[in-house]
Formats: structure tokens, C-alpha cells, sequence
């Protein structure tokens, strides 16, 4: 069995609001294999988002520990750093709110390839092009503003921009609880075509255990900060075994568990 790619150990993390302190993590244990697709779910408040924030180095915590790629992720400073975090990038919920809404899609694209020195300032029109052929939208869209496109075409070139690094872990956080079903289905559909194809692994961070089904090797469920189930998706969502998990197979809607399909994008 290959080693973690990510490898998260006794992390813990609290908040002091209105003179009271709030636990959000209290010691978290985690890892995710290369290629694998963790889902790490649970009801908001469960303390998802601050782990996510913690394994991206937005948020520092109070103890623990976050291997990524066999070094210390929290001890990483200055260059080495920035090198890390072309291998570590991000999916954010909201794709409008992630973007200088007055950028084009082609400066939102053109910003990872220079930042990380990808590709020349003559080379980035073709690397441009080859991100959103990769996510399914045509050339002429580099010239269009965020702001003129549709939620789900937003969360592709956010994926565009995500991969464009060519990183090892994708986390995403509520990446697809904004879009309609059918929209939902096409993103889902396009991840695992990029994870099949790159080997990327991906934390995915949600509520839903509809789209886990889809998408998810396995399950960490998360509750008052801590993690309280592991499992296959399949497992976790037929015979859940903490009453977090439970509590979220019931409200799964009642909807056919079929195949993500592919389709125009929206």
C-alpha cells in the first residue's frame, strides 16, 4: 500500500468569540492516499471547514501535525512554501466570490502560470487553452468577464485554475452545494475524469452524502470536531454507525443513485 499523501495527526484548534471558547477541532486524525477522493462530511458547525482551511495554511492550529508529500506542512515557510502550495490548491463553494468579478477568465487563468512560473508570457495563451479544453469550455471564453458566465461554467475555470499547477491534492469545499442538480452532476463527472487521468487525490469537503455517493473512495464523518466514522462510501452510506452519519443518510434525497452524466455545460 503506497504511503499518505496527506497524513493528519492529532490536529486540534479552538476559537475565542464573545469571551467564550469554541472547540473546532479536538484532536483530528486523517489521511488520504495518492488518487484517492476522501469525503469528510458532517452538519455545519462539525468543524469541516476549519481543517480544510488548516491542511491549505489559512488557519494555523493550536497542536498536531500535517504531512503532505512526507515534509511538514506547518513548518514550511518562505519559498518552500510557495513550492508547496503549487502541489496544494483549492476549490471554493462560491466560484463568483473566488474571482475579481472584473477579470476575464483568461487573466483568472494566466494568474497560476505566472505566479508558479508554468509557462512564458508567449507561452500562456496556448496553456490557457489547453485548461479550458480540459474542463470543457471553448477558447473563446479566455476573453470573456467572470461575471457574464453561468455558476457552473464559473466552477469550471475554477477547476481550470485549480489544476493548472498540475497539483497532487485538490481540496474542495462545498465545491458543487450551490449548483442545480444537472450542473452538479456535469462538475462531478469532470472531477473524476481529472482524477482518473492525473491521479489527483481531492479532499472533499460537504454536507451532502448524495454527492459522496458519487464521488467518495471513502468517509471521514466529522461531529463537534471530531472525527466519529470512517468507511467506504458505500458502507458508511448503506450501515452508518455514529448517529452523525445517520443523521445525514436521512436526508439524502430520494433520488435514482445513478451515474453522473456527461453534457453541454452549463
Amino acid at each position: 500500500m503506497s504511503e499518505p499523501l496527506l497524513d493528519i495527526g492529532g490536529l486540534a484548534k479552538s476559537f475565542r468569540r464573545s469571551g467564550r471558547t469554541i472547540t473546532a477541532l479536538a484532536g483530528v486524525d486523517l489521511t488520504i492516499r495518492p488518487g484517492e477522493t476522501l469525503a469528510l462530511v458532517g452538519a455545519s458547525g462539525s468543524g469541516k471547514s476549519t481543517l480544510a482551511r488548516i491542511v491549505l495554511r489559512l488557519t494555523e492550529p493550536d497542536g498536531g501535525s500535517v504531512r503532505f508529500e512526507g515534509a511538514d506542512l506547518l513548518a514550511l515557510r518562505g519559498t518552500a512554501l510557495r513550492r508547496t502550495r503549487a502541489r496544494l490548491q483549492m476549490v471554493f463553494q462560491d466560484p463568483h466570490a473566488a474571482f475579481n468579478p472584473r477579470a476575464t477568465v483568461g487573466r483568472v487563468l494566466a494568474d497560476p502560470l505566472r505566479i508558479h512560473r508554468i509557462a512564458s508570457r508567449a507561452e500562456r495563451p496556448r496553456a490557457i487553452a489547453a485548461l479550458l479544453d480540459r474542463v470543457g469550455l471553448p477558447y473563446d471564453f479566455a476573453s470573456r468577464p467572470i461575471h457574464e458566465i453561468s455558476g457552473g461554467q464559473r466552477q469550471r475555470v475554477a477547476i481550470a485554475r485549480a489544476i493548472a499547477s498540475k497539483p497532487s491534492l485538490i481540496v474542495l469545499d462545498e465545491a458543487v452545494s450551490a449548483l442545480d442538480v444537472a450542473t452538479r452532476r456535469q462538475i462531478l463527472n469532470l472531477l473524476i475524469g481529472i482524477q482518473e487521468r492525473d491521479g489527483t487525490s481531492y479532499l472533499f469537503v460537504t454536507h451532502d452524502l448524495a454527492v459522496v455517493r458519487t464521488i467518495a473512495h471513502r468517509v471521514a464523518v466529522m461531529d463537534q470536531g471530531r472525527i466519529v466514522e470512517t468507511g467506504t462510501a458505500h458502507d458508511v452510506i448503506t450501515a452508518p454507525q455514529s448517529a452523525a452519519a445517520a443523521a445525514l443518510v436521512a436526508a439524502i434525497p430520494r433520488l435514482p443513485a445513478s451515474a453522473v452524466s456527461g453534457g453541454t455545460p452549463p
